[in-house]
């Protein structure tokens, strides 16, 4: 059973509670803790026109990643809402929403204007998710591991690009870049857990999704 592999770029898993900005509370580590790096100046301040560019490419494409997935998480709902696998894909799709939470504020914050395919992204990602489920539950898993996998790969090169840079200038963005990384991941690993590779034509199936997300990540990053 073919397994994928981490990638062994890694940035530490910090330990310490994070300050919430807004409620004053501290919390340790957790899968939904994306809420904590609301107190964080995620992108530094630059007046580098190269530089800003740079940034607003990746948030660009990041925030279309993660509509994308909430698109697609939606159309398995759609199908499977009523099944015994409606919980484990509701929880993936949580985690989702509060990912593309964050990449509007980021946007918001720093007038980075959103892909001008969202559009497009909204009907492909919902459709692919309610074909894919339509093959059962295999099916949506096969889905995940292939769109979660590609999405994991990107986000790495993301932080490889951003530690040659300036690793410490970029400190919370690549916490932040990291700690979604992970979120795929697990969704990934959950995938495999239940069957994805006993889908039909699984292979195939995997390499087409995958040629998709890399074609959408592309244009998402210039247009």
């Amino acid at each position: 059973m073919h397994r994928f592999v981490r990638p062994q770029l890694m940035l530490r898993d910090s330990k310490q509670p994070l300050l919430l900005s807004t409620a004053g509370q501290l919390c340790t580590k957790h899968k939904s803790v994306v809420s904590s790096v609301r107190g964080y100046v995620v992108l530094p301040p630059t007046d580098d026109e190269e530089e800003k560019a740079m940034l607003h490419r990746m948030m660009r494409v990041d925030h279309a990643g993660e509509y994308g997935a909430n698109r697609i998480y939606a159309g398995q709902m759609a199908v499977l809402g009523r099944t015994q696998t409606s919980p484990l894909i509701q929880e993936m799709w949580d985690q989702e929403k509060q990912h593309l939470s964050k990449f509007n504020e980021i946007l918001a914050e720093n007038r980075v204007r959103p892909t001008l395919l969202l559009p497009l992204w909204n009907i492909a990602g919902f459709a692919l998710g309610a074909g894919s489920a339509l093959l059962g539950k295999e099916g949506a898993m096969a889905c995940t591991v292939a769109v979660e996998e590609s999405i994991s790969e990107h986000y790495n090169s993301q932080i490889r690009t951003l530690m040659e840079k300036d690793p410490e200038k970029y400190t919370e963005l690549l916490q932040l870049i990291k700690e979604f990384r992970d979120d795929e991941m697990e969704h990934h690993d959950t995938g495999l857990e239940h069957d994805a590779e006993s889908v039909p034509g699984y292979q195939l199936m995997k390499a087409i999704i995958q040629a998709g997300c890399k074609a959408a990540i592309y244009v998402s990053e210039r247009l």
